[in-house]
């Protein structure tokens, strides 16, 4: 998938202008003083963190050459050899090992060195191939030798943010958010909403969902949970949500006021304390059911919650794709990869024919025109409708059915692109000790580049380096030290980093920036003079 690039935002009236970046007045070489070649360990790969691949490579997990010993003598050359054995199981899409992407946790070996016993930490629980890695660590492990029992147990990482801010304590143990969106009423996003977030939960994952219309509320029509309203814990003051078939869910339809007849802001303060004030818990994926438009809502959640990607969901007429190309346009801007497009009432079948009664191409238009490549067909069916009005979700009433086969596509397609995404931003931005540079490698780019850390450092942009009102640079060349290295660095979302200085400075580098040095550092010497000066 390609991330869109977000546009330039537009200048404010009042926005000083732009301070000279802080370069080295001495000659340059590429990408802030460093070349891939000025030391071995520039050349190194990247170690990748593993993620569920596709399903459509189940079949073919390639196997490394191994060997392990016929005996073993002790305790360490067992687990030695057990290690050989499962670094033989390759993620099919990452090229890496179980073992050097940390799946294999807590390895045990009896004292006797005939029974072996480990855990598999997956990225998430709804990992399409944990059947398979359990498979073939099991058998792997007891083609050894010595090895008479083997004991294998599947987990997944603990729910949690990939994020370095300070987040609302509801969304503290939210890996994932994920939005679904229209940007155009009638065309059956909650519909994909609610059976999207169902079959994740059918997956093995934890879920929740967020109903964020507060003008039209689905949520109460479309599920059936016993205890239809929502319920404040009198001691936190926090929200606790409603349950339905193991799935969490809030909706403002469930706070016994119906339908909301109030203001922008205060809808926006309304969604704002519903979101961050519930007691969600650990949860793999939070689907947000996003309203109609592009307004002052989106831009409060996409504020408040770092999400993670969206579904875009459209129907086959032009009309509809008008308004959908200005949402994807929005999450392009906000930093919100768009990882699916789901057309919805496409077609039908009689007579053994399909018709498309609205034509065709909304949804490829969609994909074509901003680089998103999964794409979903949902068919006019019925008992599609029906299930929204009958609090039953199709997914849930017949899980065996076409439509119930679209959405676990969707919902691999959902649990691959998150976990990349996770491992992408995990890994853009890190500090190699053994050459002391930053290495950057900007989601969805091919390219790794280096940086000097007093670069990165002397061109912060923050009140704290730059005068807010005159554009006049606070902090001079001179005042970092050359020789400064990062003493952390963490994600914020998908479209920056929080670095920490030794002298406590929290600098945020979004990508963007990062970029930009990294291609201002190329430029001939005279000009870098002239920039600096």
């Amino acid at each position: 998938m390609r991330t869109l690039r977000a546009a330039a935002a537009a200048a404010s009236f009042l926005a000083p202008p732009a301070p000279p970046l802080l370069l080295p007045p001495s000659t340059l070489t590429p990408r802030g003083a460093f070349s891939a070649n000025s030391a071995p360990a520039a050349a190194a790969a990247t170690r990748t963190h593993g993620w569920c691949p596709s399903p459509r490579r189940v079949g073919r997990l390639r196997w490394r050459a191994g060997s392990a010993s016929s005996s073993v003598a002790s305790v360490e050359d067992a687990k030695k050899d057990v290690l050989i054995a499962l670094s033989q199981i390759i993620d099919p899409d990452f090229g890496t090992d179980i073992v050097s992407c940390g799946f294999v946790k807590d390895l045990e070996i009896s004292e006797e060195l005939e029974e072996v016993s480990f855990r598999l930490e997956l990225t998430t629980p709804a990992c399409p191939i944990k059947d398979m890695f359990e498979e073939k660590a099991n058998e792997v492990v007891a083609a050894l030798p010595w090895v008479k029992k083997v004991n294998v147990t599947m987990s997944a990482q603990p729910a949690q943010p990939v994020y370095a801010g300070d987040l609302p304590e509801g969304l503290q143990k939210i890996s994932n958010i994920i939005a679904v969106s229209s940007c155009k009423g009638g065309v059956g996003k909650s519909t994909v909403a609610v059976n999207l977030a169902y079959t994740l939960a059918g997956m093995g994952a934890r879920v929740g969902i967020f109903d964020a219309d507060v003008f039209g509320p689905s949520l109460p029509t479309m599920v059936s949970p016993e205890n239809r309203l929502l319920v404040a814990n009198p001691e936190s003051r926090s929200i606790l949500p409603t349950e339905y078939l193991g799935v969490k869910m809030v909706s403002f339809g469930f706070a016994g006021q119906g339908r909301a007849i109030m203001r922008g802001p205060m809808v926006s303060g309304v969604i704002n304390q519903l979101l961050t004030t519930t007691e969600w818990g650990e949860l793999d994926y939070l689907v947000i059911d996003m309203p109609p438009g592009t307004g002052d809502i989106h831009l409060t959640l996409c504020q408040v919650a770092p999400l993670t990607a969206a579904v875009i969901v459209t129907t086959p007429q032009k009309l509809a794709f008008i308004d959908v190309a200005k949402g994807v346009r929005m999450f392009s801007k906000l930093k919100v990869p768009c990882v699916a497009v789901v057309e919805n009432m496409c077609y039908f079948d009689a007579d053994g024919k399909r018709y498309y009664p609205f034509g065709q191409g909304s949804g490829s238009q969609v994909v074509q025109q901003f680089g998103i490549p999964h794409l979903f067909d949902l068919p006019i069916r019925p008992t599609l409708s029906a299930s929204g009005d009958t609090g039953i979700p199709e997914v849930v009433a017949d899980p065996q059915g076409d439509v119930a086969k679209t959405f676990q596509n969707l919902g691999v397609c959902v649990v691959q692109q998150c976990a990349k995404i996770r491992q992408q931003v995990s890994t853009a931005v890190s500090y190699d000790r053994s050459i002391k540079a930053i290495r950057v490698k900007v989601p969805e780019s091919e390219e790794e580049f280096l940086l000097h850390p007093a670069t990165v450092r002397r061109n912060d942009r923050s009140a704290q380096s730059v005068d807010e009102w005159t554009g006049e640079q606070k902090i001079q060349y001179g005042d970092i030290p050359e020789d400064i290295e990062p003493e952390e660095i963490r994600p914020m979302g998908n479209y920056a980093v929080s670095i920490t200085w030794p002298d406590g400075f929290s600098q945020i580098a979004p990508y963007d920036q990062l970029e930009m040095l990294e291609r201002l550092v190329d430029v001939p010497r005279a000009t870098t003079t002239a920039v600096a000066s």
